[in-house]
């Protein structure tokens, strides 16, 4: 999956809709390419916090995310396995 732009009250219908797509389809390991996302705000990181807690098995990788991305992550979700990010 891939996001552009910003993820926000504006946005967040559709990235919802997206993680949705991402968990009915997930077989492992998923990934999610941000590298043209400018900003997430943090109901954004958690609609993909808690897809990630939600999937039966592996794990989301996330690519490239805006840096408070992590900071976020690390901060609400520490030791949260079943997300990996790729700077």
């Amino acid at each position: 999956m891939r996001a552009r732009g910003e993820i926000s009250a504006l946005t967040r219908p559709s990235w919802e809709q997206a993680l949705s797509e991402l968990a009915r389809r997930h077989a492992g390991v998923s990934y999610v390419e941000l590298s043209d996302v400018a900003f997430v705000d943090v109901a954004g990181v958690t609609a993909l916090a808690v897809t990630a807690m939600n999937l039966p098995g592996g794990r989301v990788v996330v690519e490239n995310p805006p840096p408070q991305l992590p900071r976020m992550l690390e901060m609400f979700w520490p030791g949260l396995d079943r997300i990996e990010v790729a700077l």
